[in-house]
């Protein structure tokens, strides 16, 4: 069983990739364009507004790139301490727990992001057809799979 799991591993990871990516462009899209709801149920943000303006041209761009598997590291940290500063500004100063600032969002995006920046993309990433040994490199999960191997 730990063997097809294992195996599955690298697919999982990317769907769980896309669907976060797909979320956070999603929210960035209904702050920008009003689409979606709008931002918080209204219209979109004017252009250059601090800090929300940035921070949902942030969500669209980076959510995208996550989606496609294209700088995925890098964007997934720009978005984690995007959302960082969302929960510490912004949630934060009104309570305590996110439950009770209605941060949930902004932290749980942040922490998801900051596993990605550790895990990678996963299979499926348009990083893997830009990389050095271009799409059938594998180096780093042939080194995955062998340090799993040898603790299985």
């Amino acid at each position: 069983m730990h063997t097809r799991l294992n195996q599955a591993q690298p697919y999982a990871l990317a769907l769980f990739r896309i669907v976060v990516g797909l979320l956070f462009a999603c929210h960035g899209a209904a702050s920008l364009f009003g689409v979606l709801g709008g931002a918080m149920g209204s219209g979109s943000i004017p252009a250059g507004t601090w800090p929300g303006w940035y921070a949902a041209v942030i969500q669209l761009v980076g959510g995208s790139l996550v989606v496609l598997g294209l700088g995925t590291r890098i964007a997934a940290l720009i978005s984690s301490g995007s959302m960082a500063y969302a929960y510490f500004k912004v949630h934060q100063p009104e309570a305590l727990f996110p439950l009770q600032n209605g941060g949930e969002p902004s932290a749980v995006f942040c922490w998801v992001f900051l596993l990605l920046v550790f895990t990678g993309p996963g299979a499926l990433a348009l990083d893997r057809l830009f990389s050095r040994g271009g799409a059938d490199s594998g180096g780093e999960d042939r080194a995955r799979e062998q340090a799993s191997a040898v603790t299985v």
